[in-house]
């Protein structure tokens, strides 16, 4: 496993990934030589697709009998697929999940209840800033007949959160001597450089630490927002294996900031272990220093 580093102007070089070890598929069924290629902590969009020529007709009659006046046609949309007794429509479709505008997987729940997680993602009025995150089990490539001839590979999910990007960054804890109107900014920026990585599809240690972190530990907005406060830029965001890992999968993800007048770097560094599906902090953000 290599390190991927964001440099500041530069866009980030592609990384090399070990091969992971293959195992039976605890989500897919089929044929005994498929296998599961790995975990996946995602961060995209959701789409609902019709499969056939068949759904989308029997959509249309739903549609039909549905009170829908004055609604557009996302409304309608997502009108007819929340309904209850249109459930059977929701199984019918195909859940594509885009990954910065590109088709990434195909989503499939791991517990057929589901289902109504795959629902929720359909927005009656969505906006650009919409996002949903992934976790789950990458298993094979789907067969054509999936999703009307888009192979994609599958991913059995486990947990979807959906939220709005700027809700998201409201939530997110700001340190006492920071002003809403300048810890937003600060916050947005360190979310869009972490979605934006080349490739990030969340199915790498890498990738999967920082969406985990993106997510759920506001301490890298805070420290980055105090950089800027001091007049440093964050030009550089490593993910290295710890030496620590033993036998788990423990990474480093290290935040670089440099002094704009001095052109001094400071680094703080914290442990993410993803050695399951679901990654959790070994430690948190701490200094640390070029040995």
């Amino acid at each position: 496993m290599e390190a991927e580093t964001i440099r500041q102007g530069e866009p980030p070089g592609p990384m090399i990934i070990a091969a992971e070890a293959e195992a039976p598929c605890p989500a897919c069924s089929g044929a005994a030589g498929e296998a599961w290629l790995g975990y996946a902590y995602a961060i995209g969009r959701i789409e609902a697709r019709f499969p056939t020529l068949a759904a989308e007709k029997e959509f249309a009659q739903a549609a039909g009998r549905t009170d829908a006046a004055g609604q557009t046609d996302q409304q309608t949309f997502h009108a007819v697929l929340s309904a209850r007794q249109n459930r059977y429509l929701a199984r019918q479709m195909c859940w594509v999940m885009r990954v910065q505008g590109i088709e990434t997987y195909l989503l499939q729940p791991r517990d057929p209840a589901d289902l109504d997680l795959l629902i929720e993602t359909i927005r009656p009025a969505p906006d650009p800033g919409d996002l949903d995150a992934v976790i789950g089990i990458r298993g094979p490539v789907a067969g054509p007949e999936a999703c009307n001839g888009l192979m994609l590979p599958i991913l059995a999910f486990d947990q979807i959160y959906s939220f709005a990007r700027d809700a998201l960054i409201k939530a997110i804890p700001r340190p006492e001597k920071t002003t809403v109107a300048q810890f937003q900014p600060v916050a947005g920026e360190v979310l869009d450089r972490i979605l934006q990585l080349t490739d990030n599809a969340g199915a790498t240690d890498e990738h999967r630490a920082l969406n985990y972190l993106a997510m759920r530990y506001p301490a890298i907005y805070a420290r980055t927002a105090e950089a800027y406060a001091r007049n440093a830029a964050l030009t550089a965001v490593d993910v290295r294996p710890s030496t620590l890992a033993g036998t788990r999968r423990i990474v480093e993800v290290v935040f670089a900031y440099t002094d704009r007048a001095t052109d001094v770097t400071e680094k703080a560094f914290v442990r993410v272990d993803v050695t399951e599906e679901f990654p959790f902090l070994v430690s948190r953000l701490t200094p640390t220093f070029d040995r």
